[in-house]
């Protein structure tokens, strides 16, 4: 399959190499010119673009970057993108710690329907529901136990099945999370977010949650004056994901 990745960070970086490895034909590229990417491509065995020539011929385009940095993109990357390219979200929105703020996601847009809006067609949100440590070293085959699992959220059902199958190559379990107005259900703090769960305990997370979109905004919010308290400052991975399980409920 031909996929095209925009960002080479921990999240686009480790999505790379994983889709590399298991035989794609993968392009990357980032906002610096194809020479920033040339050595990572190259390390990888991925092909090195810009940010039109990646999504030429992609039949799955990956958004690794910030949320309000997807407005950013210039419009030839969507026109030379086909109808038929399965356009993939993987981003957080962190108005707290980094991003600017999108006015229609604070008043209460799901993220990626605020995503669909600006690239002018549907996504399919995935990759964002597991740390970058956890993405980069945490997968398993299928069947194996204790298999991580991440949701999958989108409105077209042949696209999101195309991703479901990327994400069990990238070692994970995939769970068809329904369409994007319920996307919020996946989004920073929701029930089940980055606390490496697997497909039953995340499901179970889901069903046992009394979640809202405000609420979840609002828990966002929260966790990001409780985290350091309960980490006690140490941000490793197992300290993170103990604090993910007590606050994202």
């Amino acid at each position: 399959m031909n996929i095209g990745i925009i960002g080479i960070g921990q999240i686009g970086g480790t999505i790379a190499q994983k889709l590399a490895q298991a035989g794609h034909t993968v392009k990357v590229a980032n906002s610096k010119g194809i020479d920033s990417v040339a050595d990572f491509a190259k390390s990888i065995g991925a092909m090195p673009a810009d940010l039109t020539s990646v999504g030429q011929e992609a039949q799955v385009l990956i958004l690794a970057i910030p949320t309000p940095v997807i407005a950013d993109l210039p419009p030839s990357l969507w026109a030379s993108l086909s109808p038929d390219c399965v356009v993939v979200d993987t981003a957080n929105y962190y108005p707290e710690f980094r991003d600017k703020a999108i006015s229609d996601i604070d008043n209460g847009m799901a993220e990626n329907l605020w995503v669909s809006r600006v690239v002018g067609r549907g996504v399919v949100k995935v990759f964002n529901m597991l740390l970058a440590h956890s993405l980069a070293n945490l997968g398993k085959n299928k069947g194996e136990p204790n298999r991580l699992a991440m949701w999958v959220a989108g409105d077209d059902e042949s696209q999101k099945r195309l991703v479901m199958s990327l994400v069990d190559e990238c070692g994970f379990d995939p769970l068809d999370a329904g369409d994007l107005a319920n996307s919020w259900q996946q989004q920073p703090n929701s029930a089940g977010y980055c606390t490496d769960f697997t497909a039953d305990e995340l499901r179970q997370s889901r069903a046992n949650s009394a979640q809202t979109p405000n609420s979840v905004r609002q828990n966002r919010a929260y966790a990001a004056g409780e985290l350091p308290k309960l980490t006690g400052g140490d941000f490793s991975h197992d300290k993170v994901i103990g604090a993910n399980r007590i606050l994202n409920v």
